[in-house]
C-alpha cells in the first residue's frame, strides 16, 4: 500500500470495484470483508493533536469509528469505544491498537438502542477515563428495504433509536461531564442531502442528526463547548455488506463517485481528528462532507 503522505492519483489510491459477491448478517464483520478496508491499521500516523484527550467513540469496533479510534490513540488521546457485544471481535482489535499507540483503551459494549445503556456507557468511560472531553456519536443501523410497505414498525423503530434517540440520551448524559474546549462530534450521511429510496428509515435519521448537530451547537457555545457533524459519502464499510445495501450494490458500490471507487475510512479520520482537537477551535455547526465528490447542500 502506498505512504498516504507520498503524492499519487486519488483515484486509483485504493480498490474500485467491481468487488467479489458478499453478504453477511448484521451488524457484520470487517475479518469478512473482501477487499479489507483501510481503517489507518497501517497507514494513519499521528502527530500529537490530542494529547492528554479522553475521548468516547460509539461504534469503534468498526468502520469510521474504528478508523477514528485508531487515528485518536495515535494523536494521544485515551479512548473508550461502544460497540455491540456481537462485534467484540473486531472490537478486540481496535483495542489492542489503541495499546500499540500507548494510550489508554477502553471496551464497553452494549446496545446503544437502549437508554439505560447509553447512560451507562457514558458513566463508565467517564469513570475509567477520568473523565471526558471529546464525544463521537458514530454507530448506526442501516438496513436496505425495496418499499416503503417492506420497512416494518420494528424496522423503523431500530434505525430511529440506534441513529437519533442514541445521539440524544448519549448527548445529554455526557454533557455534565464535558468542560470548556470539549468537541461532540456527529457522523450524518450524504443520505440526508440525497436521500436513496431503499434508505427511507435510514436517510430520515440522517437528515435529524443535521438538524440536531446544528441545534446543539447553538446551545453549547455558550458553555464553550462546539458540536459538529461529518457527512460521508460512499465509504467501504462493514455496514454496506451485512444488509446496509443490497448484494447486486455492494459489488459496484461507490463506482459511480467522481473517484470510481468508495472511500476508506481513514480518509475520514483526519476531519475527526481536526474538529475534535484545538486546531478546529473556531469552527461548530458546522456539516464536513467527504463525499467522492457529491458535495453538500
Amino acid at each position: 500500500m502506498p505512504d498516504r503522505f507520498t503524492m499519487q492519483d486519488p483515484r486509483h489510491q485504493y480498490p474500485a470495484p467491481p468487488f467479489a459477491p458478499q453478504t453477511q448478517s448484521p451488524p457484520g464483520l470487517v475479518s469478512k470483508m473482501e477487499p479489507k478496508p483501510d481503517h489507518g491499521e497501517e497507514s494513519y500516523a499521528g502527530f500529537g493533536r490530542l494529547l492528554g484527550r479522553k475521548a468516547l467513540i460509539t461504534g469503534g469496533d468498526s468502520g469510521i469509528g474504528r478508523a477514528v479510534a485508531i487515528a485518536f490513540a495515535r494523536e494521544g488521546a485515551d479512548v473508550a469505544i461502544n460497540f455491540l457485544p456481537s462485534e467484540i471481535e473486531d472490537a478486540n482489535e481496535v483495542i489492542a491498537y489503541i495499546d500499540q499507540a500507548g494510550t489508554k483503551a477502553i471496551a464497553l459494549p452494549g446496545d446503544i438502542s437502549n437508554e439505560k445503556t447509553c447512560n451507562a456507557v457514558v458513566a463508565d468511560a467517564v469513570e475509567q477515563l477520568g473523565g471526558l472531553d471529546i464525544l463521537v456519536i458514530n454507530a448506526a443501523r442501516q438496513q436496505a428495504r425495496e418499499t416503503v410497505e417492506d420497512v416494518t414498525s420494528e424496522d423503523f423503530d431500530k434505525t430511529l433509536k440506534t441513529n437519533l434517540y442514541a445521539l440524544h440520551w448519549m448527548t445529554r448524559a455526557a454533557l455534565p461531564h464535558l468542560p470548556p474546549g470539549a468537541s461532540i462530534i456527529t457522523t450524518t450521511s450524504i443520505q440526508a442531502y440525497e436521500p436513496s429510496g431503499q434508505l427511507l428509515d435510514y436517510a430520515t435519521t440522517k437528515a435529524g442528526i443535521v438538524a440536531y448537530t446544528k441545534a446543539l451547537a447553538s446551545q453549547l457555545i455558550e458553555r464553550g463547548i462546539r458540536a459538529n457533524a461529518v457527512a460521508p459519502g460512499p465509504f467501504w464499510t462493514v455496514l454496506q455488506p451485512s444488509g446496509g445495501q443490497f448484494p447486486e450494490k455492494v459489488e459496484e458500490f461507490g463506482g459511480n463517485s467522481a473517484f470510481g471507487r468508495p472511500g476508506q475510512p481513514v480518509e475520514l479520520a483526519p476531519v475527526y481528528v481536526l474538529l475534535a482537537s484545538q486546531e478546529g477551535s473556531y469552527i461548530t455547526g458546522e456539516v464536513f462532507g467527504v463525499t467522492g465528490g457529491k458535495g453538500i447542500a
